[in-house]
């Protein structure tokens, strides 16, 4: 197994600059959902943001991915490619964006809500923020890694919901994916012991209906196999002697 990166005061401290980046870029995003714009404008307008802000998108050409975020709508789960479609009225859409300065990354995504959206997309929303939440009370040292990924489970199928298997968080820091891989399922007390030092992307992908998923023929775009609304919330955490430290916060 790859060892598990510990970051130093310095590394840190660059991974506080990507991270208020790519939260910054995040928000941004957000506030830019309106009806009729389309993903690939929104794509547009966060890579200036990034650039604009010294860093670079963390996500464009990574691994042949041709956007600089990636913008996920209703049934689709994660990755979705910038292109033509256009928002509409009642869509829910993630924000799934990273930055790179410095030689570090930063890691984020957000579900969004435009116009009117139903009461179970809103419970979906909030859910999976949650199980974010609920999930990082165990991001201290003391723990093990699944004990946060049990969390984040419990929490989203407590409320109905299921839980993606195939794709999971991850650590982060000079390389957009490094070890260890983050699940949002799994047993308490096993895993890694988590450290100070670790820099974790704590990302639950919660379904409305099954956890079933599969991949569209672009190669990227995940969807819900019943076509059933997604959510996906993520952060990228710092551990700390004294519990979690959410690195992806904006300045602005």
């Amino acid at each position: 197994m790859t060892q598990i990166q510990i970051k130093s005061a310095h590394e840190i401290e660059a991974m506080r600059r990507a991270g208020r980046i790519a939260a910054g870029a995040r928000a941004f995003a957000g506030r830019m959902l309106t009806p009729g714009i389309t993903t690939l404008e929104i794509d547009k307008a966060v890579y200036h943001y990034i650039v604009k802000h010294g860093a670079k998108p963390s996500f464009l050409n990574y691994n042949g991915y041709p956007g600089s975020v990636c913008v996920s709508i209703n049934d689709q789960v994660i990755h979705g490619i910038p292109g033509q479609r256009k928002i509409k009225d009642g869509d829910i859409v993630s924000i799934d964006v990273g930055a790179y300065i410095d030689g570090y990354h930063g890691d984020c995504a957000d579900t969004f809500t435009v116009g009117k959206v139903s009461d179970e997309a809103v419970r979906l929303i909030e859910a999976t923020r949650q199980s974010f939440y609920e999930g990082i009370k165990f991001a201290a040292p003391g723990h093990r890694l699944y004990d946060i990924s049990h969390a984040v489970q419990a929490y989203a199928e407590s409320q109905g919901f299921s839980v993606v298997r195939e794709y999971v968080g991850h650590g982060i820091g000079s390389c957009m994916h490094e070890p260890p891989e983050v699940p949002n399922f799994g047993h308490p007390g096993h895993g890694p012991r988590l450290i100070p030092g670790m820099t974790l992307a704590v990302e639950p992908m919660i379904n409305q209906g099954s956890a079933r998923i599969r991949v569209l023929d672009d190669g990227w775009t995940v969807i819900t196999e019943d076509g059933a609304l997604s959510a996906h919330f993520e952060n990228t955490v710092l551990i700390t002697k004294d519990g979690p430290e959410i690195l992806t916060v904006a300045e602005d």
